[in-house]
């Protein structure tokens, strides 16, 4: 198992609100492994959408994508591209 850590800037022009929190955590679901997403000092399970709302992540904030697991690669490979998508 690997642990891997991104560090993302949030391009969606909503933040990781309602659309973009709802995709972000069915793609998050679709791994195995365990995904969290940290902003400042808060830290949230990435496959719950009420926690990445609680999140706050607004365009332009920094967050940290870290996945847990055997596909820990590819979810953060995936999870990146729905950060940064710009729609």
């Amino acid at each position: 198992m690997a642990l891997i850590q991104k560090k993302v800037v949030v391009k969606n022009r909503q933040g990781l609100h309602a659309r973009p929190a709802a995709l972000f955590v069915q793609v998050a679901n679709k791994f195995d492994a365990r995904i969290i997403i940290k902003r400042d000092k808060e830290e949230v399970n990435g496959k719950s959408i009420m926690g990445i709302l609680m999140l706050g992540a607004e365009k332009g904030s920094s967050i940290v994508i870290e996945a847990d697991g055997d596909d820990a690669l590819k979810a953060i490979e995936e999870l990146e591209k729905v950060v940064t998508s710009e729609e």
